[in-house]
Protein backbone atom coordinates (compact mmCIF):
# COMPACT_ATOMS: atom_id res chain seq x y z
CA UNK A 1 0.00 0.00 0.00
CA UNK A 2 1.30 3.47 -1.14
CA UNK A 3 0.95 5.51 1.81
CA UNK A 4 2.80 8.69 3.40
CA UNK A 5 4.50 8.17 6.53
CA UNK A 6 1.93 9.34 9.62
CA UNK A 7 4.71 9.53 12.09
CA UNK A 8 4.24 12.80 14.47
CA UNK A 9 0.06 12.85 13.24
CA UNK A 10 -2.63 12.41 15.63
CA UNK A 11 -5.47 10.24 14.34
CA UNK A 12 -8.88 9.57 15.89
CA UNK A 13 -10.92 6.42 14.87
CA UNK A 14 -14.48 5.88 16.38
CA UNK A 15 -16.03 2.30 15.96
CA UNK A 16 -12.14 1.30 17.11
CA UNK A 17 -13.07 -1.58 19.32
CA UNK A 18 -14.08 -3.85 16.32
CA UNK A 19 -13.96 -5.13 12.77
CA UNK A 20 -13.54 -2.47 10.18
CA UNK A 21 -12.75 0.29 12.26
CA UNK A 22 -10.02 -1.93 14.33
CA UNK A 23 -8.38 -2.77 11.40
CA UNK A 24 -8.27 1.28 10.50
CA UNK A 25 -7.00 2.04 13.79
CA UNK A 26 -4.15 -0.60 13.80
CA UNK A 27 -3.55 0.00 9.76
CA UNK A 28 -2.65 4.09 10.96
CA UNK A 29 -0.93 2.91 13.92
CA UNK A 30 1.29 0.88 11.43
CA UNK A 31 1.94 4.03 9.68
CA UNK A 32 3.06 5.63 12.95
CA UNK A 33 0.13 7.79 14.25
CA UNK A 34 -0.71 8.16 17.22
CA UNK A 35 -4.17 6.77 17.27
CA UNK A 36 -7.07 7.87 19.62
CA UNK A 37 -9.06 4.44 19.79
CA UNK A 38 -12.61 5.40 20.66
CA UNK A 39 -14.99 2.94 22.12
CA UNK A 40 -18.07 3.04 24.46
CA UNK A 41 -16.23 1.92 27.71
CA UNK A 42 -12.70 2.68 28.34
CA UNK A 43 -12.92 -1.22 29.16
CA UNK A 44 -13.31 -2.08 26.09
CA UNK A 45 -11.29 1.13 24.47
CA UNK A 46 -8.43 -0.81 26.29
CA UNK A 47 -9.25 -4.75 24.73
CA UNK A 48 -9.52 -3.11 21.49
CA UNK A 49 -6.23 -1.13 22.48
CA UNK A 50 -4.85 -4.71 23.01
CA UNK A 51 -5.62 -6.39 19.97
CA UNK A 52 -3.87 -3.62 17.73
CA UNK A 53 -0.85 -4.21 20.02
CA UNK A 54 -0.72 -8.01 19.45
CA UNK A 55 -0.58 -6.80 15.73
CA UNK A 56 1.60 -3.93 15.51
CA UNK A 57 3.64 -4.00 18.95
CA UNK A 58 4.66 -0.60 18.55
CA UNK A 59 1.96 0.62 18.24
CA UNK A 60 1.24 4.61 20.30
CA UNK A 61 -2.56 4.67 20.99
CA UNK A 62 -4.56 6.00 23.30
CA UNK A 63 -7.91 5.29 24.57
CA UNK A 64 -11.58 7.33 24.54
CA UNK A 65 -14.98 6.23 25.87
CA UNK A 66 -17.76 7.72 24.43
CA UNK A 67 -21.12 6.75 24.06
CA UNK A 68 -21.71 8.20 20.11
CA UNK A 69 -24.99 7.78 20.47
CA UNK A 70 -25.21 10.73 23.60
CA UNK A 71 -24.83 13.99 22.70
CA UNK A 72 -23.08 14.76 26.15
CA UNK A 73 -20.79 11.90 25.73
CA UNK A 74 -19.98 13.25 22.68
CA UNK A 75 -19.13 16.87 23.78
CA UNK A 76 -17.21 15.27 26.87
CA UNK A 77 -14.96 13.07 24.41
CA UNK A 78 -14.42 15.60 22.39
CA UNK A 79 -13.37 17.75 25.11
CA UNK A 80 -10.86 15.40 26.64
CA UNK A 81 -9.37 14.77 23.33
CA UNK A 82 -8.77 18.45 23.00
CA UNK A 83 -7.11 18.75 26.46
CA UNK A 84 -4.23 16.38 25.16
CA UNK A 85 -3.86 17.66 21.79
CA UNK A 86 -4.13 20.94 19.74
CA UNK A 87 -4.28 19.29 16.40
CA UNK A 88 -5.90 16.59 14.63
CA UNK A 89 -4.37 14.95 11.44
CA UNK A 90 -7.04 12.05 11.03
CA UNK A 91 -10.43 11.90 11.94
CA UNK A 92 -12.14 8.26 10.84
CA UNK A 93 -15.73 8.20 12.05
CA UNK A 94 -16.82 4.55 11.44
CA UNK A 95 -19.24 3.86 14.21
CA UNK A 96 -22.49 2.57 13.72
CA UNK A 97 -25.61 0.46 14.79
CA UNK A 98 -28.12 -1.54 12.79
CA UNK A 99 -30.94 -2.24 15.32
CA UNK A 100 -33.73 -4.82 14.90
CA UNK A 101 -36.17 -2.49 17.29
CA UNK A 102 -36.45 0.95 17.86
CA UNK A 103 -35.05 2.79 20.58
CA UNK A 104 -34.89 6.09 21.83
CA UNK A 105 -31.53 8.03 23.21
CA UNK A 106 -31.72 10.10 26.51
CA UNK A 107 -31.51 12.98 23.51
CA UNK A 108 -35.23 11.79 22.34
CA UNK A 109 -33.61 10.79 19.34
CA UNK A 110 -34.28 7.21 17.58
CA UNK A 111 -31.07 5.49 18.48
CA UNK A 112 -29.97 4.51 14.71
CA UNK A 113 -30.08 8.29 13.38
CA UNK A 114 -28.50 9.40 16.27
CA UNK A 115 -25.41 7.17 16.27
CA UNK A 116 -25.08 6.61 12.49
CA UNK A 117 -25.72 10.11 11.60
CA UNK A 118 -25.76 13.04 14.39
CA UNK A 119 -22.87 11.62 15.89
CA UNK A 120 -20.68 11.84 12.54
CA UNK A 121 -22.10 15.86 12.19
CA UNK A 122 -21.58 16.61 16.20
CA UNK A 123 -17.71 14.96 16.70
CA UNK A 124 -16.59 16.15 13.54
CA UNK A 125 -18.28 19.86 14.18
CA UNK A 126 -16.39 20.10 17.77
CA UNK A 127 -13.13 18.72 16.77
CA UNK A 128 -13.13 21.15 13.36
CA UNK A 129 -10.82 23.37 14.91
CA UNK A 130 -8.51 20.85 15.96
CA UNK A 131 -8.52 19.28 12.14
CA UNK A 132 -8.02 22.86 10.53
CA UNK A 133 -4.24 23.42 12.97
CA UNK A 134 -3.65 20.09 11.86
CA UNK A 135 -4.11 21.22 8.01
CA UNK A 136 -1.77 23.78 9.01
CA UNK A 137 1.02 22.27 10.50
CA UNK A 138 1.21 19.06 8.35
CA UNK A 139 -0.14 20.91 4.80
CA UNK A 140 -3.50 18.60 5.12
CA UNK A 141 -5.79 16.70 7.36
CA UNK A 142 -8.43 14.13 6.78
CA UNK A 143 -12.28 12.86 7.56
CA UNK A 144 -12.92 9.91 6.57
CA UNK A 145 -16.66 9.07 7.14
CA UNK A 146 -17.75 5.63 6.60
CA UNK A 147 -20.56 4.94 4.41
CA UNK A 148 -22.00 2.69 1.88
CA UNK A 149 -23.60 2.48 -1.51
CA UNK A 150 -27.11 3.61 -0.99
CA UNK A 151 -29.05 2.32 -3.66
CA UNK A 152 -32.57 4.49 -4.74
CA UNK A 153 -33.00 4.84 -0.99
CA UNK A 154 -33.80 8.45 -0.32
CA UNK A 155 -34.62 10.74 3.08
CA UNK A 156 -37.74 11.70 4.20
CA UNK A 157 -36.89 14.54 5.90
CA UNK A 158 -40.71 14.72 7.89
CA UNK A 159 -39.35 11.51 9.07
CA UNK A 160 -35.52 11.09 9.66
CA UNK A 161 -35.93 9.51 12.69
CA UNK A 162 -38.47 6.79 11.21
CA UNK A 163 -41.44 7.97 13.74
CA UNK A 164 -44.08 6.37 10.96
CA UNK A 165 -45.09 2.96 10.29
CA UNK A 166 -43.30 -0.33 10.93
CA UNK A 167 -39.87 0.42 12.32
CA UNK A 168 -36.87 -2.16 10.53
CA UNK A 169 -33.28 -1.93 10.26
CA UNK A 170 -34.02 -1.94 6.32
CA UNK A 171 -36.16 0.94 6.65
CA UNK A 172 -33.85 3.06 9.31
CA UNK A 173 -30.29 2.52 8.06
CA UNK A 174 -29.99 3.11 4.56
CA UNK A 175 -30.85 6.49 4.92
CA UNK A 176 -28.49 6.83 7.55
CA UNK A 177 -25.77 5.57 4.71
CA UNK A 178 -27.42 8.23 2.16
CA UNK A 179 -26.93 10.95 4.94
CA UNK A 180 -23.46 10.40 6.12
CA UNK A 181 -22.38 10.88 2.15
CA UNK A 182 -24.76 14.31 2.09
CA UNK A 183 -22.72 15.45 5.34
CA UNK A 184 -19.08 14.70 3.75
CA UNK A 185 -20.29 16.58 1.05
CA UNK A 186 -21.30 19.19 2.96
CA UNK A 187 -17.94 19.06 5.30
CA UNK A 188 -16.18 18.96 2.14
CA UNK A 189 -17.62 22.03 0.59
CA UNK A 190 -17.59 24.27 3.92
CA UNK A 191 -13.74 23.28 4.76
CA UNK A 192 -12.85 24.90 0.87
CA UNK A 193 -9.34 26.33 1.37
CA UNK A 194 -8.74 24.89 4.88
CA UNK A 195 -6.34 21.98 3.90
CA UNK A 196 -9.14 19.78 5.47
CA UNK A 197 -10.39 17.13 3.25
CA UNK A 198 -13.67 15.17 3.17
CA UNK A 199 -14.33 11.96 1.81
CA UNK A 200 -16.57 8.97 2.26
CA UNK A 201 -15.39 5.21 1.92
CA UNK A 202 -17.90 1.92 0.74
CA UNK A 203 -16.11 -0.95 2.23
CA UNK A 204 -18.76 -3.39 0.96
CA UNK A 205 -19.35 -6.19 3.54
CA UNK A 206 -17.09 -7.59 6.25
CA UNK A 207 -17.02 -10.80 7.39
CA UNK A 208 -18.31 -11.24 11.09
CA UNK A 209 -18.86 -7.56 12.31
CA UNK A 210 -20.38 -6.99 15.43
CA UNK A 211 -23.05 -4.49 13.63
CA UNK A 212 -25.56 -7.23 12.16
CA UNK A 213 -25.14 -9.20 16.42
CA UNK A 214 -28.56 -7.47 16.70
CA UNK A 215 -30.85 -8.34 13.87
CA UNK A 216 -29.11 -11.53 12.57
CA UNK A 217 -30.55 -14.08 10.15
CA UNK A 218 -30.51 -14.14 6.31
CA UNK A 219 -28.05 -10.72 6.19
CA UNK A 220 -25.73 -11.89 8.59
CA UNK A 221 -24.91 -14.90 6.74
CA UNK A 222 -24.81 -13.15 3.34
CA UNK A 223 -22.04 -11.05 5.19
CA UNK A 224 -20.04 -13.15 6.64
CA UNK A 225 -20.80 -16.10 3.86
CA UNK A 226 -19.33 -13.02 0.91
CA UNK A 227 -17.82 -10.43 2.31
CA UNK A 228 -14.26 -9.51 3.10
CA UNK A 229 -12.06 -9.67 5.68
CA UNK A 230 -11.95 -6.07 7.90
CA UNK A 231 -8.12 -5.56 7.13
CA UNK A 232 -8.99 -5.98 3.18
CA UNK A 233 -11.86 -3.81 3.76
CA UNK A 234 -9.99 -1.25 5.87
CA UNK A 235 -7.45 -0.64 2.28
CA UNK A 236 -9.58 2.43 0.81
CA UNK A 237 -10.56 4.13 4.09
CA UNK A 238 -6.89 3.99 5.00
CA UNK A 239 -5.54 4.79 1.77
CA UNK A 240 -7.90 7.86 1.81
CA UNK A 241 -6.55 8.92 5.66
CA UNK A 242 -2.70 8.74 4.90
CA UNK A 243 -1.59 8.77 0.84
CA UNK A 244 -0.58 11.43 -0.78
CA UNK A 245 -2.70 11.01 -3.59
CA UNK A 246 -5.74 11.86 -1.75
CA UNK A 247 -4.50 14.63 0.16
CA UNK A 248 -6.48 17.26 -2.07
CA UNK A 249 -9.22 15.16 -3.08
CA UNK A 250 -12.59 16.27 -1.18
CA UNK A 251 -16.50 15.61 -1.23
CA UNK A 252 -16.30 12.33 -3.03
CA UNK A 253 -17.46 8.40 -2.01
CA UNK A 254 -14.82 5.78 -2.48
CA UNK A 255 -14.43 2.17 -3.21
CA UNK A 256 -11.85 -0.21 -3.91
CA UNK A 257 -9.70 3.39 -4.48
CA UNK A 258 -12.08 4.65 -7.43
CA UNK A 259 -14.56 6.88 -7.17
CA UNK A 260 -18.77 6.16 -7.20
CA UNK A 261 -21.06 7.97 -8.62
CA UNK A 262 -23.42 9.69 -5.85
CA UNK A 263 -26.79 9.11 -8.10
CA UNK A 264 -30.26 10.98 -7.03
CA UNK A 265 -30.24 12.51 -4.03
CA UNK A 266 -27.06 12.22 -3.23
CA UNK A 267 -26.05 14.55 -6.28
CA UNK A 268 -28.62 17.39 -4.52
CA UNK A 269 -26.77 20.28 -2.87
CA UNK A 270 -30.12 21.43 -0.97
CA UNK A 271 -30.56 18.18 0.58
CA UNK A 272 -27.17 17.95 2.25
CA UNK A 273 -27.83 21.62 3.22
CA UNK A 274 -30.95 20.56 4.49
CA UNK A 275 -29.59 17.82 6.05
CA UNK A 276 -27.27 19.99 7.65
CA UNK A 277 -29.65 22.22 9.37
CA UNK A 278 -31.68 19.42 10.61
CA UNK A 279 -28.04 18.28 12.29
CA UNK A 280 -27.59 21.43 13.39
CA UNK A 281 -31.32 22.01 15.01
CA UNK A 282 -30.62 18.78 16.93
CA UNK A 283 -27.58 19.24 18.06
CA UNK A 284 -28.10 23.40 18.90
CA UNK A 285 -24.84 23.91 16.51
CA UNK A 286 -24.59 27.01 14.25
Amino acid sequence: MAVGSMDGRVALVTGATGGLAKAVAAGLAREGATVVVVGRTAARADEAMGEIRSRVPAATLEPLACDLSLQSSIRSAADTFLSRHDRLDVLVNAAGVFRKERHETADGLELTFATNVVSYFLLTSLLLDALKRGAATNGSARIVNIASRYGNTRLTFDDLQTTKGKYSYLRSTPPTMLARVLLTQEFAERLKGSGVVANAAHPGLVKNTALLRDVGGPFRWVTNTFGSPAGKAADTPLWLATSSETAGVTGKLWARRKELPTPGMGSDPQARRRLWEECSRLTNRP
